[in-house]
């Protein structure tokens, strides 16, 4: 019976798991609530199954989003665990690597979307906008009435800011290959605090903006584009602490340590996706500077 089930293969083949239907219920459950909340803010109501759920929005999307961390929480969770009772094999783990190269791409074409409305936008400035509530460019880019960012104020300050975060966590990465515990630790504490500041300059930066996400096409893709990426930077700020939690708490080993290296990789992609973004919005778009 014992050598019924001895496996003769390198491959993982996991446990019935309850996280992917959660999962797709509180996905579902945020999703109503976000549609909901944004049909609020827009003055109309939303139906659905002959309810309207606009009053209950907030509560809504609150509820899906927790129910989504507490899955990726749980699911995560289940995946370090498989790994310590020695379930990720060289094939596994090399799948495992295959996933998250894809999931990188998949983010790639994301950006590329927004990339992709920017230029439209901003290459054909000259042609009518149909079909939509935002105003005309005038004929140039930056349209009529756009006072831009200074690209060598807080732009620059903020892409210093991801280039350095870029350096400490290749510094850990290295560390930890040598197995050089507290280089792990400082290096992933420093990532961690300079994602941190650069959402806070960012936070500073739109409070400061001369102009607003909706009216004008310039702020509808300024906003998307660097709102997304803001986005990611704080998805992948979490990331790393968390990494930082398990690196103190000596999870990670010279030989099995693809949770850091995955966080790594998000984070490099991060740092090409601000690169891009500073010197095709900031820079190449740049007007006229708002006063500082």
């Amino acid at each position: 019976m014992a050598e019924a089930h001895t496996n003769n293969h390198d491959y993982h083949l996991v446990e019935p798991s309850p996280w992917p239907f959660i999962g797709s219920v509180g996905a579902f459950i945020m999703a109503i609530g976000a549609i909901a909340w944004m049909k609020s803010a827009a003055g109309e109501s939303f139906e659905l199954f002959s309810i309207d759920f606009a009053a209950a929005s907030w509560g809504l999307f609150a509820i899906g989003l927790l129910v989504v961390l507490y899955v990726m929480f749980g699911w995560w969770s289940d995946t370090i665990r498989e790994s310590r009772e020695g379930h990720h094999t060289r094939v596994v783990s090399l799948h495992l690597r295959y996933g998250m190269l894809l999931f990188i791409a998949s983010e790639v074409m994301f950006f590329v979307a927004w990339f992709w409305a920017y230029f439209d936008a901003a290459l054909f400035a000259g042609e009518a906008i149909q079909f939509s509530r935002v105003e005309a460019t005038g004929g140039h880019w930056p349209p009529d009435g756009i006072a831009t960012f200074d690209p060598w104020h807080l732009p620059l300050l903020n892409t210093l800011i991801l280039l350095c975060s870029g350096t400490t966590v290749t510094w850990a990465h290295h560390a930890l290959l040598h197995d050089d515990r507290e280089g792990v630790k400082w290096g992933l504490t420093l990532t961690v605090l300079l994602g941190v500041l650069f959402t806070i300059v960012q936070a500073y930066e739109y409070g400061h903006a001369a102009f607003s996400f909706d009216g004008n096409i310039y702020g509808a893709t300024f906003f998307m584009a660097t709102g997304f990426h803001g986005f990611h930077v704080i998805v992948g700020t979490i990331f790393l602490l968390v990494c930082l939690l398990r690196a103190l708490a000596g999870q990670f080993s010279v030989e099995k340590h693809f949770g850091f290296e995955a966080a790594a990789w998000y984070w490099h992609f991060v740092d090409v996706v601000w690169l891009f973004l500073f010197v095709a919005i900031y820079i190449w778009g740049a007007g006229t500077p708002a006063a500082h």
